[in-house]
């Protein structure tokens, strides 16, 4: 058994979870051959982990013609039938106008240069992460060669124009699908007939927790830390956590902002527009250890976004016992409860998340309480290892279990 691995952009800071699972699942026995549409910047593979990553995959982007070239005519050679009725699944699954039409060419050329990389290594498997131009890469390569072809679905992104009209034949497919949360998989559920419905279940996305750095104990005389790692960007809600940090007025509290975006120059005016120069700063984007480092040595890490899968950030700040605070929206209920292991507010009621913030900043206790059961909520569900256990099986089945369940693995119940 040899599965490839197929993303856009592998790897990626924002995508660091997909990572760990390969090694994860490397781990577990299987062979895992990583490829990417794309080849990243210097800046994605700083990190000496994505560096290693970066030596292990293979990029179809950039081509060089001669590449291209060959790729074509040896499918061509190999397999005429296969390799016209791949183009012309290719036509069909796109959406309508002139520049999906040429995508959907593009798409064709990639997929063919990809299936003879997939042949020259043997692989048996194939699987994408997100359904978004990859997948498409990775669905007309498999079905040129007749392989196996499974998705994982992380958000509701994947449902929208213009990849959720392409979603329903990706899904019908696949030979299985893993959705990290059940708000995503009734998405996915909502857009197919019943008879595709048991292909679908749950496998997390995780942590591992063997590669954490060690939780900082702050002076109690420093000022309480609030983080929030995310993109700079609208959907992640930052002008909001702004107005809501004026709003909670909490003396001795500082708001530190981790990445880089569109939205900065926004940003800067409204911290400058609400006063807040001397208790907010921007740190930017870094890498990942260093992020995890300024998680690790905070008092308490918020989330404002407006839309949403099911953050890994929250995952990594709970299994560094740092308590949350999180809208209630999308997957992040099935991994925060509220008052439980950290805070909910309802999305985009400024007010109300500014009462978690006063609330969380101002009482030590409840934060070492929600601390320790956002640590336990990691170890039982979260943790790497574990979590890809349902994965591994699917690999070695071809198909995904007759049930779709997701067992919690600390008691070994079965929630669903």
């Amino acid at each position: 058994m040899r599965i490839g691995y197929l993303v856009s952009l592998y790897p990626a800071s924002s995508h660091t979870f997909i990572r760990r699972e390969v090694h994860a699942v490397r781990e577990h026995g299987v062979e895992v051959h990583t490829f990417s549409v794309r080849t990243p910047s210097e800046a994605e593979r700083s990190a000496p982990e994505d560096r290693r990553a970066f030596s292990e995959t293979t990029y179809l982007l950039p081509m060089a013609p001669v590449r291209l070239a060959r790729a074509h005519a040896e499918s061509l050679l190999l397999n005429p039938l296969g390799y016209a009725r791949t183009l012309g699944l290719a036509l069909k699954h796109r959406v309508p106008g002139a520049r999906a039409f040429v995508w959907a060419l593009a798409h064709f050329a990639e997929s063919m240069v990809l299936a003879r990389e997939l042949d020259k290594r043997g692989i048996t498997h194939v699987h994408n992460h997100f359904a978004n131009s990859g997948a498409t890469v990775g669905y007309l390569a498999t079905r040129y060669l007749g392989l196996p072809w499974s998705l994982t679905l992380h958000g509701i992104s994947e449902t929208d124009y213009p990849a959720g009209n392409l979603l329903p034949q990706k899904l019908e497919a696949a030979n299985f699908v893993v959705c990290i949360s059940y708000f995503g998989r009734a998405q996915a559920l909502r857009l197919i007939s019943p008879d595709h419905w048991d292909k679908l279940s749950i496998v997390r996305c995780a942590v591992d927790l063997r590669a954490l750095p060690p939780r900082e104990t702050r002076p109690r005389s420093g000022p309480t830390r609030v983080i929030c790692v995310g993109r700079l960007a609208p959907e992640k809600g930052h002008i909001g956590l702004l107005q809501a940090f004026a709003k909670a007025r909490v003396t001795n509290t500082e708001l530190v902002l981790v990445g880089d975006g569109p939205d900065r120059a926004r940003v800067e005016r409204t911290i400058a527009e609400l006063g807040l120069q001397n208790s907010v700063r921007l740190l930017g984007r870094l890498p990942e250890s260093e992020t995890l480092r300024e998680i690790a040595r905070s008092d308490v890490l918020v989330l404002a976004s407006f839309m949403e899968g099911l953050p890994v950030v929250l995952m990594e700040a709970m299994a560094l016992a740092v308590p949350v605070i999180a809208p209630r929206l999308a997957g992040i209920p099935e991994l925060v409860e509220e008052n439980v292991n950290g805070l909910l507010f309802t999305p985009s009621a400024w007010q109300e998340l500014a009462d978690c913030l006063r609330l969380v900043a101002s009482d030590a206790a409840l934060r070492a309480r929600l601390a320790d059961a956002g640590r336990r909520k990691i170890e039982q569900e979260f943790e790497v290892l574990r979590a890809v256990r349902p994965l591994v099986e699917r690999y070695r089945t071809g198909k995904a279990p007759a049930t779709n369940s997701v067992a919690t693995p600390a008691t070994g119940h079965v929630h669903g």
